[in-house]
């Protein structure tokens, strides 16, 4: 008995499925609200049941495969071409019921909740990172407008004050007091910064993998979590360089008539957890001590920017390599055919 796959469209209140039965080839079109879907499923046999990677997929793959079924998430970019004609509920269940079966079709992993919950904290620490820095260049953007040249730096914000304080009789107190009510807002985004950072890092040291992964020159208690919370199970990646793939650290290829040029990195899929690996790429690059000999060399015949792009890639396969492998890390390790 072949399984019947399921293409379910997602959204907040009412769901779209399609699908083919197996048996007499009738094609099935099904619209429910949200709290009729776990019961639709409950009362199927075990099914394949196809989603788009979107908004609340990784919830309902969870609930899914609990009732004993395969949930699969695609990619929206995949499913795309798939939609033969408006755009439309019904039209987007088929599609995506359409790129399931294709075999060559790529799945993401359904995350754990405890993978969700280490990913919305970075999430939340990443905004407030972004308004920390607006505030702060918009503040010294205000006061150079009244001649006080301070650096663009939250760790001058002593000098900001300062600055104010000498200001104070010459321009207007509204300004002032504005200004610092500035200050005060920057102090608590950052006090808010580092509660969030010393809970990542409670999390970290209770998680083995990313305790192991913190061996690695370049990666940090940021970059471990984010790593060991976006991978999840690093089998579903099958090499190395597929991981390197996910995170658009792998060129671009552009060509015809049997001739492939190589451009820049694909800069494709997760932005946030490559800018924490290259940051710590460039960090190490930057501090001679943790230099190996090929580091080096390449430095030597290479643009910075260029070396450090390359020593991230190698730090992305690292990572692969020690959670599909369980493995720890090993300084100079040379991997051995087969």
């Amino acid at each position: 008995m072949k399984t019947t796959t399921f293409g379910v469209d997602l959204a907040k209140r009412v769901f779209q499925i399609h699908w083919v039965d197996t048996e007499t080839g009738e094609i099935g079109r099904r619209q429910l609200k949200r709290a009729q879907l776990r019961e639709f499923f409950a009362n199927r046999p075990p099914a394949i049941i196809a989603m788009e990677a979107c908004g609340s997929a990784h919830f309902w793959g969870r609930q899914l495969i609990s009732l004993g079924h395969e949930a699969r998430l695609i990619a929206p970019q995949f499913v795309r071409p798939f939609v033969k004609r408006n755009k439309t509920d019904a039209a987007d269940a088929q599609a995506i019921w359409e790129a399931a079966q294709r075999p060559e079709m790529r799945f993401v992993a359904v995350k754990s909740e405890a993978q969700q919950s280490v990913l919305t904290l970075h999430r939340v620490r990443e905004q407030l990172v972004k308004v920390r820095t607006m505030q702060i260049n918009q503040m010294h953007g205000l006061l150079y407008e009244f001649g006080a040249a301070v650096p663009a730096n939250r760790h001058n914000l002593g000098e900001a004050a300062q600055a104010l304080t000498r200001l104070a009789d010459t321009i207007p107190a509204v300004v002032i007091d504005t200004l610092r009510e500035q200050l005060r807002r920057v102090d608590a985004l950052s006090q808010d910064i580092a509660e969030i950072e010393r809970r990542l890092a409670a999390w970290q040291r209770g998680n083995e993998a990313a305790k192991r992964l913190m061996a690695i020159p370049g990666v940090g208690p940021l970059s471990a979590s984010a790593a060991v919370a976006t991978i999840g199970d690093a089998r579903a990646f099958r090499c190395a360089r597929e991981f390197a793939a996910f995170l658009g650290l792998v060129p671009r290829q552009s060509g015809t008539g049997g001739r492939v040029k190589l451009l820049g990195i694909s800069k494709r899929g997760d932005v946030y957890l490559r800018t924490l690996l290259i940051h710590g790429a460039r960090a190490v690059l930057a501090c001679s001590k943790h230099l190996s000999e090929t580091s080096q060399r390449l430095l030597g015949r290479r643009p910075f920017n260029v070396a450090v792009v390359a020593l991230t890639n190698k730090i992305a396969r690292t990572i692969w390599a020690m959670l599909a492998h369980d493995r720890v890390y090993q300084p100079g390790y040379t991997a051995h055919a087969a």
